[in-house]
């Protein structure tokens, strides 16, 4: 699925970078700046809120967005969840994704 988003958002316009576990993302935001964290919730080696907590303190203007398969998964203020994240729910229409990473990028 990686891949699928990959390649829709680099023919949106994006500049992407893509990894393949959370561990290995957190280390290379410790390295550059992003515009944007992309991630789904579930991870191997680090999972996504863990991701997007760890990202938001290297970062606060960062914008992220989960992606779930998990509908009911709500991000609970008392669990330190990561402040304006947006969640898109799968499955997804890839455009539907381009138009919501647009959105989040406009504000």
């Amino acid at each position: 699925m990686r891949l699928f988003i990959e390649r829709a958002l680099i023919k949106a316009g994006y500049e992407v970078i893509s990894f393949a576990n959370g561990k290995e993302a957190h280390e290379r935001l410790k390295e550059e700046s992003f515009t944007l964290l992309l991630t789904d919730i579930v991870m191997p080696q680090m999972d996504g809120i863990e991701l997007a907590r760890r990202a938001s303190e290297l970062d606060p203007d960062l914008k992220i967005m989960f992606i779930t398969g998990f509908a009911a998964v709500t991000l609970n203020t008392d669990s330190k969840a990561v402040k304006d994240a947006r969640v898109l729910s799968k499955p997804f229409h890839l455009k539907d994704l381009v138009r919501e990473i647009d959105r989040l990028l406009a504000v």
